[in-house]
């Protein structure tokens, strides 16, 4: 199994919710669901969070504790894989499939015995199409797009870039349908952007190359995409990411 962690945040039942999550395991859920059919959680009470019920920095030396002697724990008795944790309205909840659940009670008592303080409930359930990894944790396409933003945005405020200066930026979709490209092109070029050149992925899908002068800031970026995201869609294409240069002035 991969180890390759994600974090990002989500709208859940309404309130804001963050979510860290083992991608790396994301192409090999059909054979692990034979393997590990049992979704199981360990859920506890936050004792001091935050205003939008999320994890205090006052509270989260704990929490990570926690969450490293349930590992421990998890390892220990050889029942199952972590998977990922969920915080929201004031409660972290931490999930696993296991291979099986004779020795649960053994498990939650030695990951758990320093942590007595918390107000904590556990459990498990059959989920052997990985549902609760699919559903909850798993991104949607937009929160991936999302992910990805914030990674270049990192990236490019490493390089000492001041992201709220205008740039070129520079974006990607690939299309479907040859004849909706004309009203592809007029819905890009309604928002001003720009089409720079026709282009072909390596799997033969057409696309269009286009950009447009924006900021490179976080939000400025989230709200750009997706739109993009959603434009393409109403034109039965797929929007594939963007790029730009690093500006220090």
């Amino acid at each position: 199994m991969q180890e390759y962690w994600e974090l990002y945040m989500k709208n859940l039942e309404g309130k804001p919710a963050s979510v860290q999550f083992n991608a790396g395991i994301s192409m090999e859920i059909e054979e692990l669901g034979y393997t590990y059919p049992t979704i199981a959680f360990v859920k506890a009470k936050l004792k001091d969070p935050k205003e939008n019920g999320l994890l205090s920095e006052q509270e989260e030396p704990e929490i990570l504790f926690m969450e490293d002697k349930l590992e421990a724990s998890m390892i220990k008795f050889r029942i199952g894989k972590y998977v990922g944790r969920v915080i929201s309205d004031g409660y972290v909840t931490f999930l696993y499939y296991v291979q099986y659940t004779y020795n649960w009670p053994d498990f939650i008592e030695f990951a758990l015995n320093e942590h007595t303080t918390y107000d904590i409930t556990n459990g498990h359930q059959e989920d052997g199409e990985w549902n609760y990894y699919k559903k909850l944790l798993y991104p949607s396409p937009r929160e991936w797009q999302i992910i990805q933003n914030h990674k270049v945005c990192d990236n490019l405020k490493e390089q000492g870039d001041n992201l709220h200066l205008e740039r070129l930026i520079e974006h990607k979709v690939y299309y479907e349908n040859e004849e909706k490209k004309e009203a592809l092109v007029k819905a890009l070029e309604a928002k001003e952007f720009r089409i720079k050149e026709e282009i072909v992925n390596e799997d033969g899908v057409k696309g269009l190359h286009f950009y447009r002068i924006d900021k490179a800031f976080y939000h400025d970026v989230d709200e750009m995409t997706l739109e993009l995201i959603d434009l393409a869609e109403s034109h039965n294409a797929q929007y594939d990411g963007w790029e730009t240069s690093a500006m220090k002035m």
